[in-house]
C-alpha cells in the first residue's frame, strides 16, 4: 500500500471529495468539500482521484513526543511528574525532638515528597553516568552497588508513592 502525500485528492464513501492536508503514521486528515475536516485511517476505504507522492515523514506527534520525553529521561537530570499517594495530599510530616524544651518541625508532606523522589531522581542520573563513563568495569561493578544500597535504604518512603513503578528497589528486587 502506498501512502499518499499532502495534496493527494480523495472520494471517500461517507465524507465525499476531499483533499489530504495531513499525514501521520496511522491517520490523513483530510478536508473534504461538504465535510470540513476529518481524520480517517490510512487503510480505509476511499477512491483516490489524484495521487501526490508521499514527500513528508510520516511519524506522528505522539511518536516525537514520546520519543523526546524519553531522551529527556534518559540524558538529563529533568523529572518525570511522580504521584504521591492519595492518603498522604495535603498531609504535614510533624518532627518531634526528644528535648521537650525544643520547638517541633512541621514540613507539608507534598515538600518532602518532592524531596524525595528528586533524590531518586539524582540517583537515576548518576547510574547512567557510571554505565556510559570510561571507568575500568570493576569500578562501574562497585559504584552500582553503593548506587543499588542507596536505593535500598530509601525503600522506607516507597509507602509515600502511588504508583509502585515509582518504588525504590535495593538489592533483593534486582
Amino acid at each position: 500500500m502506498n501512502i499518499l502525500g499532502i495534496g493527494s485528492r480523495i472520494d471517500h464513501i461517507e465524507y465525499g471529495k476531499g483533499v489530504v492536508t495531513n499525514v501521520t503514521s496511522k491517520h490523513y486528515w483530510v478536508t473534504f468539500i461538504n465535510n470540513g475536516l476529518e481524520t480517517i485511517d490510512i487503510d480505509s476505504e476511499f477512491e483516490v482521484i489524484e495521487s501526490v507522492e508521499d514527500e513528508v515523514d510520516t511519524v506522528s506527534f505522539f511518536d516525537v513526543e514520546s520519543s523526546l520525553r524519553e531522551i529527556l529521561k534518559k540524558y538529563s537530570d529533568i523529572s518525570e511528574i511522580v504521584p504521591i499517594g492519595d492518603k498522604w495530599k495535603g498531609g504535614k510530616l510533624i518532627l518531634e525532638p526528644g528535648d521537650t524544651n525544643l520547638q517541633s518541625k512541621e514540613i507539608k508532606i507534598d515538600d518532602f515528597f518532592h524531596k524525595i523522589t528528586m533524590i531518586r531522581d539524582r540517583l537515576r542520573v548518576m547510574e547512567q553516568k557510571v554505565n556510559s563513563s570510561n571507568l575500568e568495569k570493576q569500578e562501574k561493578v562497585d559504584l552500582q552497588q553503593y548506587i543499588t544500597r542507596i536505593y535500598g535504604s530509601l525503600t522506607t518512603f516507597n509507602v509515600m508513592f502511588k504508583l509502585k513503578d515509582h518504588h525504590f528497589v535495593g538489592q533483593k528486587g534486582k
